[in-house]
C-alpha cells in the first residue's frame, strides 16, 4: 500500500470529508432549477461592474471547452447508465498531479449551508503571507452567505476558485449517501448539482471552473464521467488533511506535513473553529523546508 493509500485512510479513520451540515433547499437550488431548466450553461460574462469581480478574477489559465451541454442532452446519454463503482475513485477523478510533477497541491472546500457558511480568516491570512497558491472550492449557498469575500477570494491570483456544487451533495445517479448526506438521484439531479453553481461562478468569474468536487467528494462513475462532458475536471485527492475539519491541529500537522511530492491535499476553509488553519501554518514551512512548492491545480493539471 502506498503512502498517500495509507495518509488517506489513517484520515478516514479520524474524521469525515462532509465539512459541514446536511444540505437545505435554499436560493441556491432554486436558483439551480431555473437555470437548468433553460437547459444551457452560462449565457455571456457581464461587465466587470455588473459583476464586481474585475478582470483579476478571470483564471490567466483560459482552455477551450467543449460545447455546452444541455440537461436534456445529458439525460439522454447517462439517464439508464448503471453504476459500477461508488467512492473516491471513478474515471477521469484527480487524485494527484501528473506523473513526475514535484509540486504539492493545497485545495480548501467551503462547503455552505448551515454550519458550513464560516470562513477561516487565519488560514486565508497564513496563505496570503507565505504566498502559498491554492484552489479553492466553494459551494453556492458558501457564495450566496459571503459575497464580498467571494469577490476578494476571486481577484487574488494566489487563488484559484473550482466548483463545489450547488447544494453540496454526494454525486451519484441512484441516490448513494454519503456522511448521511443523501446524494443525487439521477442523471439529471447530477446535471444541476453541477450546473448551478457552474453558471453563478461563469457569471462571476467571467469563464467557467475547470475543476468540480462533489459534496464529501463521493461520486459514482457514471456521475463522474457526466461532469467530464460538461467540460470541468472532477478534483478528488491522495491526502485527506482535516478530515472534514474535524482534525485538531497536530493531526492536520502531521497529515499535511507528510504529503508527498504530488499529492493533490484536501482541507476546509469554513470551519475557522478547528483545527485547519493552525496546523496547516505548521505543516507548510516543514514542507518547504523539505523542498517542497505549492501551485493551484491548474498550474499542473491540464
Amino acid at each position: 500500500m502506498g503512502t498517500s493509500r495509507r495518509m488517506v485512510l489513517a484520515a478516514l479513520a479520524g474524521g469525515v470529508l462532509a465539512g459541514c451540515g446536511a444540505p437545505a433547499k435554499d436560493s441556491a437550488a432554486a436558483e439551480a432549477t431555473a437555470a437548468h431548466k433553460a437547459g444551457t450553461a452560462a449565457s455571456g460574462p457581464p461587465s466587470p461592474e455588473a459583476s464586481g469581480t474585475g478582470p483579476a478574477a478571470a483564471s490567466p489559465h483560459r482552455t477551450v471547452r467543449p460545447p455546452a451541454v444541455t440537461r436534456a442532452e445529458i439525460v439522454a446519454e447517462y439517464g439508464r447508465a448503471v453504476p459500477r463503482s461508488w467512492g473516491f475513485d471513478a474515471p477521469g477523478v484527480v487524485h494527484r498531479l501528473p506523473a513526475g510533477h514535484r509540486g504539492i497541491a493545497l485545495t480548501f472546500d467551503a462547503c455552505g449551508g448551515p454550519g458550513g457558511s464560516g470562513y477561516d480568516r487565519d488560514l486565508i491570512d497564513f496563505l496570503r503571507k507565505r504566498e502559498v497558491p491554492a484552489t479553492l472550492f466553494l459551494n453556492s449557498r458558501w457564495i450566496d452567505a459571503n459575497p464580498a469575500l467571494f469577490r476578494t477570494l476571486a481577484a487574488e491570483p494566489l487563488f484559484e476558485i473550482g466548483n463545489h456544487g450547488t447544494r453540496h451533495l454526494p454525486l451519484s445517479v441512484t441516490g448513494r449517501s454519503a456522511y448521511g448526506i443523501p446524494g443525487t438521484r439521477s442523471a439529471a439531479e447530477v446535471y444541476d448539482e453541477v450546473a448551478g453553481n457552474r453558471e453563478k461562478l461563469t457569471r462571476l468569474l467571467g469563464e467557467p471552473p475547470r475543476f468540480f468536487r462533489s459534496g464529501t467528494a463521493y461520486c459514482d462513475d457514471v456521475a463522474a464521467r457526466i461532469v467530464t462532458r460538461m467540460g470541468e475536471r472532477f478534483a478528488g485527492f491522495s491526502v485527506n488533511g482535516d478530515a472534514g475539519a474535524t482534525f485538531t491541529p497536530e493531526q492536520v500537522r502531521t497529515t499535511v506535513g507528510a504529503a508527498p511530492a504530488g499529492s493533490v491535499v484536501i482541507c476546509h476553509m469554513n470551519h475557522p473553529e478547528g483545527g485547519t488553519a493552525e496546523g496547516v501554518a505548521a505543516a507548510v514551512p516543514r514542507l518547504l523546508a523539505a523542498g517542497h512548492t505549492f501551485v493551484r491545480l491548474s498550474d499542473a493539471v491540464r
